[in-house]
């Protein structure tokens, strides 16, 4: 039988081998290849992880042997020993999965550390101090991650000794503050779990290893994979490596490095550091540290050497990188690298300098943009026209400007942004605990931590604003206020914040849309020169058909009619057409509506001018133009109680009449789309009309037009003929323009891809409405699909995601291909799209690409990101 390893030394791995040993474990082997300075260590493997999963959350004894192997190698390299009685040995313990989760799972620093061995560390370091700051770090680590006494308890303790102290920071305490700090500390796990804090270092050891493969799902895990599209069965491996210490004192410390700025981009060191602290001191954001720059006063050769391997990971991974040090006693150590997370802007700017810089190709530059990311270039900024006066400024950790209501808990972010409020969630610091809130607000706003705080780092990484370190605010949690200067501030006034500068401002100020920067510009180019599929966009009005086009777009690819009805001007008029009572009364009210829609079709065309317009004739069912039955009901019996006159009571019974006799039980399968037209032609008729008669006004301008009319919801080839031949009829009056133009169908039922051939002999073109195809291959309702029982089908993987925002390829992908192979059998260059939601989907476009559509349609402002994922797309199929 083949023993598959479980347990790998830094010394056997590679880069290449990241779905095992996890991004932080691939890249620490990386590192010790290189020769750069990396404490050693071995990595328990992610499929360890999966094994601990799969025999009930334990620990086989092959896999604590193999780890007592490799933590043998490592005592062995070192001269030390876990638990020794002189200079003992202590390690860390560290998640690492295949896909980078910035604090998502859990760490455990100063591991072997027990009532002998931290005494042997003072002896050995001749500071009493230094080893009881490790000890009760420790005792807080690994009570809170193995034995799950929540954290504050312990920063109770140290607040009250800070206090009694008279000191702010912790690195004032003396050793027996220290000392009696970590008896306290102990005092509480037994006070909470009932047992004594664990003396023996190899049970602390496999003890934390499994709580760190049980992070793996703990609650903001999961939170962060579902939105970040992570699989769950990757697992995480655990990193097991010798500690180095950064709170040894002023020749020590600790600091984050990016090689580039992650939020502008800019070719330059950007990240911070601390003196006399710990790793986790500066990611926590638990103390304010200084920019990195700061280090070349401080200890210029440690930074020359930084400066250096910074230099050298970054040509060595081709890519920006993310690198986490400790300075020990005026040495270097490097404990992680990995490609860094970035703003959009950033990204795009780094791509770009890449390839003027012949790092990398223009293919290779457009896959290092996530797609998706390019909606984050769209944040609204501060109008520099305004009058700001702001009240406090921080950290500018991520870019944009936001408004809303000071929120003090993630809880209550998420619980007043479900109603509809915009909120800013204001804390002391983030903790991964407050994921949900930070998904929630529309910015963040911290009292404490850096740039590359937990805060900033997953605020970057979701597109918020979001000011860090702001220390002039002075923030209680219980009375709910935030004080500044001699200003109180209370929750729910409203605050603005600007990522960009670190401003904070009270109340609201005006923002405006981004516009694209050069370097987004000439990346978009590159991705035009290589995708094949075209990007059209959804526009109902000409304004948003004019952002489109800003934004790159090459046509309109649904514009969809009923949006022009609902308008406040309109509305009384289509509710006059189908409440009339004549075929008379009918044509009089489409003869008011004609005008309006002319003036629609006319700026649209005109906007779009030379590039194909696809109009949607009407899709919805009547009765969603009238009042709410229910509500009507209740009006009638107010005023029969008020004494109104009876004819109003009764022009209102006459409406709900007609609601009730237009009620349909499932109207989502009822009376709309084509099958409106059979039974009412008129509607169409006029919308036709209104067509031609602004395409006519546009050819006296010498203005060019690509018209393209489709008709929704065809199941059956002898309703497209049927239909096809009503809009002919207006059409052909028009004649004497010369006008070309395309009539085809929008196919979004199963039974039209079935018969998806007899259905092409009467269509120019075919567009896919991935919504409704969605819904009715699956037998979903969209609105109550999404709102009541999908999430339980993702969470318990039934469904790999939802299907209205990804293409299900099994089922409705299988449909997709199939319509498009039967239809092309028929006409061999019918053009094909989709203008679903699903066209701004990258994952989605890729599927369009991989089955041959000629375009993908979707919103304004989501089409770069489709410029860009066709682009992806065919440089991957192309691989």
């Amino acid at each position: 039988m083949i023993m598959t390893k479980l347990v790998y030394s830094f010394n056997d791995g590679n880069r290449e081998m990241r779905e095992t040993l996890g991004g932080k474990g691939a890249n620490l082997s990386d590192m010790t290849n290189l020769g750069l300075p990396v404490p050693p260590g071995f990595t328990v493997s992610t499929k360890a992880c999966n094994k601990y999963f799969e025999e009930g959350q334990t620990l086989t004894e092959t896999l604590i042997q193999d780890i007592r192997d490799e933590l043998a190698k490592v005592e062995k390299s070192l001269g030390k020993k876990l638990g020794g009685d002189e200079n003992p040995l202590l390690v860390s313990v560290r998640s690492g999965a295949p896909v980078s989760m910035p604090g998502m799972m859990d760490t455990i620093l100063n591991l072997g550390l027990n009532d002998k061995t931290v005494e042997a560390v003072a002896m050995e370091t001749k500071n009493k101090r230094f080893a009881f700051d490790c000890y009760r770090r420790f005792i807080q680590m690994y009570g809170d991650v193995v034995l799950g006494v929540p954290h504050y308890r312990f920063e109770r303790k140290l607040e009250i000794l800070k206090q009694n102290a008279g000191v702010s920071e912790d690195t004032k305490l003396d050793a027996e503050s220290l000392k009696e700090l970590s008896e306290d500390y102990k005092q509480i796990i037994k006070k909470e779990t009932g047992e004594d804090f664990p003396q023996n270092p190899e049970e602390q050891l496999l003890k934390a290893v499994e709580a760190v493969f049980a992070s793996w799902n703990n609650q903001r895990a999961k939170l962060y994979r579902q939105i970040n599209k992570i699989p769950g069965h990757y697992g995480t491996a655990v990193n097991v490596q010798a500690m180095v210490y950064g709170n040894m004192g002023d020749t020590s410390g600790t600091g984050v490095l990016f090689t580039r700025n992650p939020s502008t981009g800019e070719n330059k060191l950007y990240g911070e550091f601390l003196l006399n602290a710990q790793g986790e001191d500066v990611v926590a954001g638990i103390r304010t540290p200084k920019p990195i720059s700061q280090l070349k006063q401080v200890m210029p050769e440690v930074y020359k050497e930084l400066n250096d391997i910074s230099y050298k990971l970054e040509e060595h991974y081709r890519d920006v990188q993310d690198i986490e040090f400790t300075i020990e006693q005026g040495r270097l150590f490097m404990l992680q690298t990995r490609n860094a997370k970035r703003t959009a802007a950033a990204a795009v700017r780094i791509a770009v300098e890449m390839v003027n810089d012949k790092i990398l190709t223009k293919e290779e530059a457009l896959l290092r943009v996530d797609a998706s990311q390019l909606d984050k270039l769209l944040h609204r900024q501060i109008d520099e026209g305004s009058h700001v006066d702001h009240i406090a400024t921080g950290l500018p950790a991520s870019p944009g400007a936001a408004t809303g209501a000071l929120v003090f808990s993630a809880d209550e972010a998420d619980k007043l942004t479900e109603k509809g409020e915009k909120v800013i969630l204001i804390r002391p610091e983030t903790t991964p605990d407050d994921i949900h809130g930070i998904v929630a607000a529309e910015g963040i706003l911290t009292q404490r931590g850096g740039m590359t705080s937990h805060a900033a780092v997953v605020a970057r990484g979701m597109g918020k604003p979001c000011v860090c370190g702001c220390e002039a605010l002075n923030i209680d949690l219980i009375d709910k206020t935030v004080k500044i200067g001699d200003k109180v501030f209370k929750e729910k006034e409203v605050f603005t914040i600007d990522g960009a500068t670190g401003n904070v401002i009270s109340g609201t100020v005006d923002l405006i849309d981004p516009e694209l920067s050069k370097e987004l510009m000439t990346f978009l180019g590159w991705a035009d020169d290589i995708r094949q599929l075209n990007i059209r966009t959804n526009a109902d009005t000409p304004k948003d058909a004019k952002k489109a086009r800003e934004y790159g777009a090459q046509g309109i690819g649904l514009c969809r009619t009923e949006h022009m009805f609902m308008a406040q001007d309109r509305l009384p008029i289509v509710q006059e057409m189908i409440l009339s009572d004549s075929k008379k009364k009918q044509q009089e009210a489409l003869d008011k509506l004609l005008p309006f829609q002319k003036e629609d079709f006319y700026g649209i065309f005109k906007a779009m001018a030379g590039l194909p317009v696809t109009i949607r004739l009407l899709d919805p069912p009547l009765h969603e133009f009238l009042p709410n039955a229910e509500e009507l009901s209740k009006e009638i019996t107010k005023m029969k109680e008020e004494g109104s006159p009876i004819y109003k009571i009764k022009e209102k019974e006459q409406t709900l009449k007609r609601i009730k006799s237009l009620h349909e039980s499932n109207p989502m399968l009822g009376h709309r789309g084509c099958r409106l037209a059979i039974v009412h032609p008129e509607i169409y008729e006029m919308q036709v009309e209104a067509i031609f008669s602004a395409l006519k006004e546009l050819h006296k301008e010498k203005i060019e037009v690509v018209p393209e009319i489709m008709i929704p919801l065809v199941g059956e080839a002898r309703e497209l003929k049927l239909v096809k031949d009503i809009v002919l009829k207006v059409a052909d009056s028009y004649s004497d323009l010369g006008i070309e133009y395309k009539i085809g169908t929008m196919i979004e039922l199963p039974r039209a891809c079935v018969t998806a051939d007899e259905i092409a002999e009467h269509a120019d073109f075919f567009s896919f409405g991935t919504n409704d195809l969605t819904q009715t291959t699956f037998g979903y309702s969209r609105d109550d699909a999404e709102g009541k029982f999908l999430p339980a089908y993702i969470d318990k993987k039934i469904l790999p995601e939802n299907p209205f925002v990804s293409i299900d390829e099994k089922g409705v992908g299988v449909l997709i291909d199939l319509g498009v192979s039967k239809g092309r059998n028929v006409k061999k260059d019918l053009k094909v799209g989709i203008c679903g939601e699903h066209g701004g989907d990258p994952k989605s476009i890729e599927f369009c690409q991989k089955v041959g559509l000629n375009y993908v349609s979707c919103s304004p402002f989501r089409v770069p990101i489709a410029r860009l994922a066709a682009a992806q797309s065919f440089v991957l199929q192309k691989k």
